[in-house]
């Protein structure tokens, strides 16, 4: 639970890393902060505080979702002393893209940080100097639970992690086949860990025989009754900046490529729901829902990753961080990257971006956005509920 909990407040920290970046890019450019906030109004407490340009006003409100920054004249047409407008482009930019550069920054530091501890090793090929990297974590994760199975007789449930049966360490799935099939139809003691507590069950493992003879149908079965994936942890030392970059490229290219992915469905989806194919239409649209994930798929997989240590939460935390800084550097209106484009788009065929019309393309934005939030919020809590 602890872990589940710092989890969150690291999360909540990453949006007010990314705000933060654009209030100290502010200040430097000379543009008026009028507030800076943690969470969402309303408005519990406010003050101005500090000195240079740490000196601000400063909120804490009720909604805990992230934080903001409120600049004078936000409107790039506004040329008011102190406004957003008034200020080169080039500071602009500086102001927009803060938060991105904020946000990659604190990935790169938090992925050094993990690769010290201990890196999961979660993806193929991942990034590592070879002969820099140890193997400090090799641990039995349950991920299915067969119907009417040993396993399931006994209390085991997806998510558990196998530490030993009969006092054997279990470290990947060959050592667990070959201890369950040595001690076939024989009742074994295994230990695991849930939520962070240590357990021990009796389980009586399933008979030769009878897995002999399952192989023969169409539902073969095996001594303990679960598929599980094993969760390794690689240690670096002089290499951990290194390595932590070598995962941000990598898991850069593979954040965007699932991205791709799921607009490309969720494109798909439309077009087949304009074209009367409903069916074809869900399908679509479950396919572009299995590539993201929203505030209720976060909070799971921080709490289903407690159990794995705090390397993993962290882990978690800056794969989350490095996401907010590709998404938010994307030109879709409402986000950094959609004010940065719509500002050069309008500078490039030299026409003033009037305020009105601003308004109206970053608000659809995020309306759209806002859409899309929910429909992510409703596929989150169909999975995991």
């Amino acid at each position: 639970m602890l872990l589940l909990v710092i989890g969150l407040i690291l999360f909540v920290f990453l949006v007010v890393a990314h705000e933060y970046g654009h209030f100290l890019a502010a200040k430097l450019s000379g543009v008026r902060v009028e507030e800076f906030g943690v969470g969402f109004p309303p408005r519990l407490i406010g003050k101005k505080i500090g000195k240079g340009i740490w000196r601000g006003y400063y909120s804490l409100n009720l909604l805990p979702l992230g934080g903001f920054v409120k600049l004078k004249g936000e409107h790039d047409g506004d040329t008011s002393k102190g406004a957003f407008g008034s200020v080169s482009l080039r500071s602009k930019l500086k102001i927009i893209y803060a938060g991105v550069i904020v946000n990659l920054l604190v990935s790169i530091v938090m992925l050094t940080v993990v690769a010290w501890v201990g890196m999961p090793q979660l993806v193929d090929n991942q990034f590592k100097i070879a002969s820099d990297s140890k193997t400090v974590v090799d641990k039995l994760i349950v991920n299915y639970i067969e119907p009417q199975s040993p396993a399931e007789k006994a209390g085991l449930k997806s998510g558990d992690v196998i530490v030993s049966i009969n006092n054997q360490n279990i470290k990947g799935s060959t050592k667990l086949r070959n201890i369950t099939k040595s001690s076939a139809g024989q009742t074994v003691n295994i230990n695991y860990v849930r939520n962070g507590q240590n357990n021990k069950v009796q389980v009586t493992l399933l008979s030769e025989k009878t897995v002999q003879a399952s192989l023969k149908t169409n539902q073969p079965k095996a001594y303990l009754g679960i598929s599980n994936s094993s969760y390794t942890v690689a240690r670096s030392t002089w290499s951990a900046p290194v390595v932590a970059v070598g995962n941000v490229a990598q898991l850069s290219w593979l954040t965007l490529k699932g991205l791709g992915g799921a607009l490309a469905n969720l494109g798909k989806s439309l077009a087949s729901a304009v074209t009367g194919h409903g069916q074809q239409a869900k399908q679509e649209a479950s396919a572009a829902g299995e590539n993201v994930s929203g505030p209720v798929g976060i909070y799971f997989i921080l709490r289903q990753g407690s159990v794995l240590g705090f390397e993993f939460i962290l882990f978690v935390v800056a794969i989350i961080s490095l996401t907010l800084a590709l998404i938010n550097a994307l030109p879709i209106p409402a986000l950094d990257g959609g004010r940065a484009f719509v500002m050069l788009l309008f500078r490039a065929i030299k026409k003033p971006l009037p305020p009105k019309t601003e308004d109206i393309i970053h608000g659809t934005g995020f309306a759209l956005l806002m859409l899309l939030f929910v429909v992510i919020t409703i596929v989150d809590i169909k999975r995991f509920f």
